[in-house]
């Protein structure tokens, strides 16, 4: 019982997870970004509360590359509030503050979205939910 459970929540929030990467790879907005982060942590926390039911090896490769997501999401979402404290501080959006962080803002995006376009590429949905046994 416990077992279907977990892998029917497991294989919503790979669904649910999966929809927010293409989003974000596709809108690349701050909303889209923080939603990522958000199903990537719910995706990682069933992984860890469920483990008993998963195969050990196949859970540990798929957190460590949600890692590098998580990773290159990060540093674009604080850019992201970088700049609304920026904008909310009074600075111009022309300050040399807002154009370093703009552009670092563009950097990780580039490669966050190199990366969310090469899983996709590879079918990282149907390889994950099959490995996981989800």
């Amino acid at each position: 019982m416990m077992r279907k459970y977990a892998l029917e929540r497991g294989a919503t929030l790979l669904r649910r997870m999966l929809f927010r990467l293409n989003r974000a790879a596709e809108l690349r907005d701050p909303e889209s970004i923080h939603d990522l982060r958000v199903s990537i942590r719910r995706f990682q926390q069933c992984l860890r509360a469920f483990h008993a039911f998963l195969p050990r090896r196949e859970v540990r490769k798929v957190r460590q590359r949600l890692r590098e997501v998580m990773e290159l999401s990060g540093e674009v979402r604080n850019r992201d509030v970088a700049l609304d404290l920026v904008q909310r501080s009074g600075l111009s959006a022309s300050s040399a503050l807002s154009s370093r962080l703009m552009r670092e803002r563009k950097q990780f995006q580039g490669e966050l979205v190199a990366l969310l376009d090469h899983w996709s590429r590879r079918d990282v949905s149907r390889r994950w939910g099959a490995r996981l046994g989800l």
